[in-house]
């Protein structure tokens, strides 16, 4: 049940009973075909223990269970709905997931399928103190969403995603404004690039940057707006 791009930020999904896609609430746009929509309170997040610790940290985006009740078609038929999705026209990008974790945080997720797996991961086990600064620097706060598993993942950028491949070459270095999100097996961590031309006003501005190696993916956006 992949997503289908209607335009670079409009999507639609397919959803055949027994099947189950988590959205942002209000992200709906229109649906054809007997579809629910039910409040989400721990799903998307980890569990309960996870949602806790993220609504300390102001940090929960709420989420909705969308599915089609199992019930007799017409003829020859079964039920199934269509739903468009769709939020602050942001551009949204597409993942599908064959078996490795997508990073990305709660806020910018658009819809998933509900055949992943969810959880949340504190900054801080990512670096220690550093991995918490970086947190803050790139606007994810104390927590971020993972998915893991097989299925695809809709989320949202400024300005539309480039797609870096992070592998044997060396690091990828990513403005940590302009990171959405990364999969795979990566590592990551804040570093800087202050010198005297930073010290005296004359440098690039780009005094912090995000470091990312190993094997995987990063995405990054074309702003450096934040959601």
């Amino acid at each position: 049940m992949p997503f289908t791009r209607i335009n670079s930020k409009m999507i639609e999904a397919q959803i055949a009973p027994g099947q189950r896609v988590f959205s942002q609430r209000g992200a709906m746009l229109a649906y054809r075909g007997p579809v629910t929509f039910t409040p989400s309170i721990t799903g998307g997040q980890g569990g309960l223990m996870s949602m806790i610790g993220r609504r300390v940290a102001n940090e929960a985006t709420p989420l909705m269970t969308v599915d089609v009740p199992a019930g007799p078609g017409g003829p020859g038929q079964t039920p199934s709905g269509t739903v468009m999705f769709g939020h602050g026209g942001h551009h949204i990008h597409i993942v599908d997931l064959t078996g490795e974790t997508l990073y990305v945080e709660a806020d910018r997720l658009l819809a998933f399928e509900g055949s992943l797996r969810q959880g949340t991961m504190f900054m801080g086990s990512q670096g220690g103190v550093m991995g918490v600064i970086r947190g803050q620097a790139t606007g994810q706060g104390l927590f971020t969403t993972t998915l893991a598993g097989k299925g695809a993942v809709a989320f949202m950028a400024h300005g539309g995603v480039i797609e870096l491949p992070i592998g044997p070459r060396g690091p990828v270095h990513v403005d940590p404004q302009a990171y959405v999100a990364h999969r795979g097996d990566v590592r990551n961590k804040l570093t800087t690039a202050l010198g005297w031309r930073e010290m005296v006003g004359r440098g690039s501005g780009e005094a912090f940057q995000l470091e990312l190696s190993g094997n995987g993916m990063v995405y990054v956006q074309a702003s450096e707006e934040k959601l």
